[in-house]
């Protein structure tokens, strides 16, 4: 056997024990590893010694460390983000948003207008961006590093002049509609069980709201109907248990809503429209 290919099944195999995603996670250490992306690794592994490195990339993943937070990068819809210790890191859940997104404006020229409440990373509005090329938008962070790797990840992907990053609580202060609102709002009760890693790498305030997991919701129930255009989508991450409270806390002041299911078919968003 090769060596990158026993060194991938071994690292996987003690990766095992801690992770879910083993064999993924050694592939994308090894990626990194060797500065080439995984499509390269897994069709044509080069016939060369392991770095050293990726053996203590493995030692950092095992004690639960995000493969994001060790790589630096993590791909989104169509783009690939910078990350970091301080930021959340994008989950192939939140790619509902913009699928939704895609499908309420098809037919269309799109949103002109995009606010993103809580960018992180500039994750949603910067695969928006992407989608609509002629758009230009919003994002919002309470994060100072937060909007640092949002600067940083819209200079790289060539959009920093396409839009503005404020520091800020939600949408306080905002006087403008948009034609999309995306939101990946901090939705995890407090106490609640959470895979490894997560609770000691990523930070609080992404993460947790209140004892139910409902506090961010409340917060923006009475600011979404001012912010949204008449033919607007506003689309709002969810817990996958959340649907029922979230669509009610939400779907005020003329606003209707309706959940879209992610991937594995669980509910992931709320989606608001004007009736």
């Amino acid at each position: 056997m090769k060596p990158i290919a026993r060194a991938l099944a071994d690292a996987a195999r003690q990766l095992s024990e801690t992770s879910d995603t083993a064999r993924l996670d050694a592939e994308l250490l090894m990626a990194e590893a060797l500065h080439i992306d995984r499509d390269k690794l897994i069709l044509s592994p080069p016939n060369s010694q392991v770095p050293k490195r990726f053996w203590k990339m493995v030692d950092r993943r095992m004690k639960g460390e995000p493969v994001a937070y060790i790589t630096g990068r993590r791909a989104f819809w169509n783009i690939d983000l910078h990350v970091g210790p301080g930021v959340l890191v994008p989950r192939p859940d939140s790619e509902v948003l913009v699928a939704s997104a895609i499908e309420h404006f098809d037919g269309s020229a799109g949103p002109r207008r995009i606010l993103d409440l809580g960018t992180g990373p500039g994750t949603l509005l910067l695969a928006a961006l992407d989608v609509w090329p002629n758009s230009t938008g919003v994002g919002i962070d309470v994060a100072r590093r937060a909007l640092s790797y949002a600067s940083a990840n819209a200079r790289r992907l060539g959009f920093e002049t396409r839009l503005k990053l404020k520091l800020g609580n939600w949408a306080e202060g905002v006087d403008e509609a948009f034609d999309l609102i995306l939101c990946n709002p901090p939705y995890i009760a407090e106490g609640a069980e959470l895979g490894a890693g997560v609770r000691e790498y990523e930070p609080d305030e992404a993460l947790f709201a209140g004892e139910s997991g409902l506090e961010a919701y409340r917060v923006l129930a009475p600011q979404l109907p001012r912010l949204l255009n008449s033919r607007g989508l506003a689309a709002v991450e969810i817990g996958p248990e959340q649907a029922s409270a979230v669509t009610a806390l939400l779907a005020r002041d003329g606003l209707e809503a309706r959940v879209a299911n992610d991937l594995a078919d669980r509910p992931r968003a709320v989606l608001l429209t004007w009736n």
